[in-house]
């Protein structure tokens, strides 16, 4: 099905648990390459169709799915019940991302030749970061924005709105400088405050965490982006000790850019083109078509 307004086709794939995935795909006419987009925890893909919208102007063709447990996906799952999202069903946070690389698969099959550049967003930014330790070449380059360095020191685990807590909150404020995105993100029934231990359990919420391993490719390019009031990450120490730890693994190009004063949701930030024009520039350098 193609939104005519948009230039969103969606499309289904079924996973290796026999789980349907909802997917999407925003077509560049000429395209120079594939961007993968992996959302956030209690989110979904839709959100993204500003930024994939500019991905398609700068000559990229995109794809995105709504994760397990997450967006269309996850109302599919649950027969409707969306008090039930955020539930990953059977396999887990492992069959999560092994569903998210056979995203890669369609896409790469679809568009042979042509680079695929993973874009993960905050839980898919760490579920990208452990796909690449057992999948260095899934992607011919990476951004992870909106991450983390995955110790119990620099990955935030407690209340994320704490900074901005107080009357008149609404929980949300951590997200963006811009009101109208808390706003819409409490209006949109696909998203949903999310209890990683609550809906993962132990086990796959200490999967979460982690660091770079062995045998990393060393020419596929990784951009760290975040903004400076992004709680998450718990200050841009850890991003640095990210990008560091990737270097001594053997990775030759790993940027870090921090937009001053932005909140976790860049691509959702009062500077929103500032930042689609910076990610835009990075990818087409990084495939050779600056």
């Amino acid at each position: 099905m193609t939104n005519e307004a948009s230039g969103r086709t969606e499309f289904d794939y079924t996973d290796a648990e026999g789980v349907e995935i909802a997917a999407y795909e925003w077509a560049a006419a000429e395209p120079v390459g594939v961007v993968q987009i992996a959302h956030g925890l209690g989110e979904h893909a839709k959100r993204y169709e500003a930024f994939a919208r500019a991905l398609v102007a700068a000559g990229f063709t995109v794809y995105a799915d709504d994760h397990r447990g997450h967006g269309e996906t996850g109302r599919r799952q649950h027969g409707g019940d969306l008090s039930q999202l955020g539930r990953l069903g059977p396999g887990g946070l492992k069959a999560t991302e092994a569903a998210i690389l056979r995203l890669t698969d369609i896409a790469r099959d679809r568009h042979p030749g042509l680079p695929v550049i993973m874009f993960g967003h905050s839980w898919g930014s760490l579920m990208t970061q452990r796909l690449l330790n057992e999948h260095p070449r899934a992607w011919d380059a990476v951004v992870l924005s909106g991450s983390a360095f995955r110790t119990f020191k620099h990955l935030e685990s407690g209340p994320l709105n704490a900074k901005w807590a107080g009357e008149g909150a609404n929980g949300y404020e951590w997200l963006s400088r811009d009101p109208a995105v808390a706003e819409a993100f409490l209006a949109d029934p696909l998203c949903f405050y999310a209890d990683v231990l609550k809906l993962f359990g132990v086990a796959d919420g200490l999967r979460l965490y982690g660091k770079p391993a062995p045998g990393l490719a060393p020419d596929v390019p990784i951009l760290i982006v975040s903004g400076s009031e992004d709680p998450l990450s718990r200050g841009d120490e850890g991003l640095r000790l990210l990008a560091e730890a990737y270097r001594k693994r053997g990775v030759r190009d790993v940027t870090v850019k921090i937009f001053p004063e932005g909140r976790h949701e860049l691509l959702n930030e009062t500077n929103r083109d500032e930042v689609f024009a910076a990610l835009a520039t990075w990818m087409l350098e990084r495939i050779g078509q600056e």
